[in-house]
């Protein structure tokens, strides 16, 4: 089971002076919260794929303690499921399967097709996400402030953030393109606290669901007193991961909203919103998805006031999940234009992530231009830059131009072997490909 216990990793915050979640690890079988015919089919499975595998080999693919294995793969070579193809150290031996047991695994592979890392109950989930839930964490003025260090953004947003952030509720980021919404999203998910424990894979209702996405999250390998990860005491059925921060944007369908489920694996993959819980999940591009706004908003009506969603399992079964994570919409057009009244009431904050000043856009290119590589920042180059392709032609600042238009003028340098600086006929390169004006 996994239960909030006193933690032996080093560097790992607290949550409200609490002792921070970790998934305690199983001794036995009956600990897994699985039933024996699960676990025996993830062992035949493996050894069909294999061929050969010592106990040990199967028990660290499992994510199993190894304590187990030698007496339940002795009931299996008595029930001549397995054999013994060779000795090995320290009270286990190489195991093969025999005839009887490769039907046996032929059958379960009819069943599932899943191989891998044995799951987790669904009801250990759901404790673990009370445990780690965003809602217990208030960021403070400090913890934004080192979430939004390497981003420079203006007091007014700023200001407007720390309260957003702590609602816990939805929000609106919208704007012109360029002017950071995507950093700002992702980056909010700092203020929550750095890392979370989540299962690989889930069982529910007889279902095996893959939440772990190494598209989506990133594993996190800390280090222990002792040494590395490896020699701290946890449940190996579980990843250690970063807080997540999922952005999904024109491409999202209302399908990708529900669990995915193969008819030929028999394996089901979590949807988005489950993949994001303890996190951040940003809806980019908000307005240009295949659906109308209305149509997605009305999916999110119950999970942004009731903080829990209800998905489909592949036998008709619905089932209650934990809707944990702040979901923010990312839009360039003004909210109202979307959605009605009723709609934006539901979230509540709107915030503008409005153009820079021109003092911020020559702040950036101080902030920009030593990571690039210039020797350094020629104040009578940037002063032809803007008098030239902006004030000129009254040209809007945006808070991507900046360091788009120095690579410009790094590769152009790079290219045709010049000094890595900045000059007027440079930024006239850069200004020409950059803004395809002649």
């Amino acid at each position: 089971m996994a239960i909030s216990a006193p933690s032996v990793l080093s560097g790992m915050a607290t949550t409200n002076g609490k002792a921070p979640f970790v998934p305690r690890p199983v001794t036995n079988f009956e600990e897994t919260g699985l039933s024996y015919a699960l676990i025996e089919s993830l062992i035949l499975k493996f050894l069909v794929n294999t061929g050969t595998a010592t106990g040990r080999r199967i028990a660290a693919e499992l994510g199993l303690p190894f304590g187990p294995f030698p007496d339940f793969l002795r009931q299996l070579k008595n029930q001549q499921i397995v054999a013994y193809a060779n000795s090995a150290t320290a009270n286990d031996y190489v195991y093969s399967l025999t005839d009887t047991g490769r039907m046996r695994a032929r059958l379960y592979f009819e069943e599932c097709a899943y191989v891998g890392t044995a799951p987790v109950p669904f009801d250990d989930y759901l404790e673990s996400v009370t445990a780690q839930t965003i809602t217990s964490e208030h960021p403070r003025e400090e913890d934004l402030r080192r979430a939004f260090s390497d981003l420079l953004i203006s007091d007014e947003i700023f200001a407007m953030l720390g309260p957003a952030i702590n609602s816990g509720r939805g929000m609106f980021l919208y704007g012109y393109p360029g002017n950071g919404k995507t950093s700002i999203a992702e980056r909010i998910t700092r203020c929550f606290g750095t890392t979370v424990w989540i299962p690989r894979v889930l069982s529910v209702e007889g279902q095996i669901i893959k939440l772990f996405d190494m598209a989506n999250h990133e594993p996190v390998e800390l280090e222990s007193p002792g040494g590395l990860l490896d020699s701290l005491e946890y449940d190996r059925r579980w990843v250690h991961i970063r807080r997540p921060t999922i952005v999904v944007g024109g491409e999202l369908r209302m399908e990708d909203l529900e669990i995915h489920y193969d008819p030929t694996t028999k394996v089901s993959e979590a949807p988005m919103q489950l993949k994001s819980n303890l996190g951040t999940f940003l809806i980019d591009d908000f307005g240009r998805q295949r659906m109308q706004p209305i149509e997605l908003l009305n999916r999110w009506i119950v999970p942004l006031e009731k903080r829990y969603d209800f998905l489909s399992l592949a036998n008709g079964k619905k089932i209650r999940v934990p809707f944990d994570q702040l979901i923010l919409f990312s839009t360039n057009l003004e909210p109202k234009q979307l959605v009605d009244e009723a709609f934006l009431r539901r979230i509540p904050y709107k915030i503008n992530a409005a153009d820079p000043t021109e003092a911020m856009f020559r702040q950036m290119i101080s902030i920009f231009a030593p990571k690039l590589g210039f020797e350094a920042v020629e104040q009578e180059a940037v002063d032809y830059l803007i008098e030239r392709h902006y004030r000129s032609c009254n040209r809007p600042f945006r808070c991507c131009q900046p360091r788009d238009l120095l690579l410009q003028v790094r590769n152009y340098c790079i290219y045709n072997a010049l000094p890595m600086q900045m000059k007027p006929e440079y930024f006239d390169f850069a200004a020409r490909n950059y803004f395809t004006v002649t």
